[in-house]
């Protein structure tokens, strides 16, 4: 079966921040992503978890895949959102079926 490469960013972010990161993604023109709740880890303050929280506090991960191409205008916008917040961003290498998806 026929793959294509594809790139797989993902951004852990604070959950109020959500909605902000993802209307700067469909600005930059990303037409998909995946929006999944942390329920906690561990980082440089040390080990959280999610239990107990009020609200929309937390941490959710933004998942997009895409074409190599489209990496640098994604990552601009993100890093406009995530520069002043508590954020990770992680790139990987990735084969996706139906390229015309992305």
């Amino acid at each position: 079966m026929q793959t294509h490469a594809a790139k797989r960013v993902e951004i852990i972010i604070e959950a109020p921040m959500e909605s902000r990161l993802t209307a700067a993604l469909e600005k930059a023109g990303v037409t998909g992503f995946t929006v999944l709740p942390v329920l906690g880890g561990s980082g440089r303050s040390g080990r959280w978890t999610r239990e107990g929280q009020v609200g929309r506090s937390g941490m959710v991960a933004v998942i997009c895949l895409i074409r190599p191409d489209r990496l640098d205008t994604l990552l601009d916008a993100a890093f406009a959102v995530v520069e002043r917040h508590i954020g990770v961003v992680s790139i990987t290498e990735a084969q996706v079926l139906r390229a015309e998806r992305f």
